[in-house]
């Protein structure tokens, strides 16, 4: 007999193939499918891995200059603007990088990706605040018709509060200066399918590279905090999701680590008390000495 295996993202079928009886008589392929525990053996890290984050970002709203009139289209997020040459309208990236490779519209790229607002956030990461990060985008406001500002989908509004992906955050209207949530991810794929529409797109490498690489030694540099700090407990306001992705195995592994030497000084000091006051039990009293 022979065996064939099908590896599942969560699962492993095993399908057995059996070709022959033991007379050579033909016999029908397929004999039985069995679930087998090899994935269970190797459980899955805790958090998403960087390829699931990517996923994630293609949800990300950005603002597109249509080439051709295109209708609204029903998805499951909802329904996407009608593109009408020459307004600007706001898409998911995943469809946004569809029409691109279609050539029936433009991507515009959000002001955070210019390479003057990428050097004020590595000039705030490594002279103004060299120890956090820079502010991520403030959430988006709106005019109330009394002349105040309230953030959009608020906690006292009827509609559900939005979250990353789905603030505009990644639009041409967003703020310049503030990195969202999804900042790496979202630059890379730019770079990689719409590189003729980013102004200099080569400086912006060089310095989405040098940003990658000073929040990189922050995050390494910021868990040795944890030791003087509160247990467990670390700021991390304004880091990215691919950041996240790919530090949380470094930054569990101290944590634990910190969380462990904690742990064994707290048992030998216990253990020094106890044998301090077992000395002191220990000790003959007056009298026993016959005073």
């Amino acid at each position: 007999c022979a065996y064939g295996y099908i590896y599942l993202p969560y699962a492993c079928l095993r399908l057995r193939f059996w070709h022959f009886l033991p007379h050579g008589q033909p016999y029908q392929a397929f004999n039985h499918v069995q679930l087998t525990g090899s994935s269970m053996a190797l459980p899955l890290p805790p958090g998403l891995v960087p390829s699931e984050v990517a996923f994630l970002c293609d949800m990300e709203l950005v603002t597109v200059l249509p080439r051709q009139r295109l209708e609204s289209i029903d998805l499951l997020s909802g329904t996407t603007p009608a593109l009408r040459p020459p307004y600007r309208s706001n898409l998911p990236l995943w469809l946004a990088i569809l029409l691109k490779k279609q050539r029936r519209a433009n991507i515009v790229p959000p002001p955070w990706l210019h390479p003057d607002s990428l050097r004020d956030i590595i000039h705030h990461e490594t002279i103004v605040d060299a120890k956090g990060w820079a502010p991520p985008p403030p959430p988006p406001a709106r005019a109330d018709g009394r002349g105040n500002a309230r953030r959009f989908a608020a906690v006292d509004d009827d509609r559900t509060p939005l979250s990353p992906p789905f603030l505009p955050s990644c639009t041409a209207a967003a703020p310049s200066g503030a990195l969202p949530y999804h900042w790496f991810e979202l630059a890379e794929m730019l770079l990689a399918h719409a590189a003729d529409d980013v102004q200099s797109a080569s400086e912006v490498r060089s310095l989405l590279r040098d940003l990658q690489e000073v929040r990189a030694a922050k995050m390494r540099a910021s868990t040795t905090s944890l030791e003087s700090g509160i247990d467990g407990v670390m700021s991390l306001r304004g880091v990215g999701a691919m950041e996240l992705a790919e530090s949380r195995g470094f930054v569990t592994g101290v944590v634990d680590g910190v969380r462990k030497i904690g742990a064994s000084a707290e048992a030998v000091r216990r253990e020094e008390e106890e044998e301090r006051r077992d000395g002191d039990d220990d000790d003959p009293s007056d009298d026993d000495m016959g005073l």
